[in-house]
């Protein structure tokens, strides 16, 4: 599940910084809110890589996508990029259990088939 969720939150990582660039466009914001904004949600993206198998990584990674998502009240393209996201981010959590548990399956037959050493 790790690898899958890390690919996923990296790509949500460059996906931020460039909506970052996007959003200097927008007259209202300045650039000191626009980077502080967009550097905390990618600085989460890295730190939520390494503890998104620990408990409570997958919800604060809930968390960030619903973020995302509503960030596309500064930069309306993130309202689609970010539903993208929370896809991808559904199934790197489904599918990556499913991968964790086959895992474990295979390990197990694997240990339970060797002959013990004496």
């Amino acid at each position: 599940m790790r690898t899958l969720c890390a690919s996923t939150l990296i790509g949500e990582f460059f996906v931020i910084g460039f909506a970052g660039l996007v959003a200097m466009k927008d007259p209202d914001l300045t650039a000191s809110t626009v980077w502080t904004v967009s550097g905390i949600a990618m600085f989460l993206c890295v730190a939520l890589c390494g503890v998104v198998t620990r408990p409570g990584g997958v919800a604060l990674g809930w968390i960030l996508q619903v973020a995302l998502i509503a960030s596309g009240f500064a930069v309306p393209t993130m309202f689609f990029l970010g539903a993208v996201f929370a896809a991808l981010w559904w199934a790197s959590v489904h599918y990556g259990r499913k991968i964790d548990e086959a895992k474990a399956r295979f390990a197990a037959q694997a240990d339970s088939s060797t002959p013990d050493a004496v």
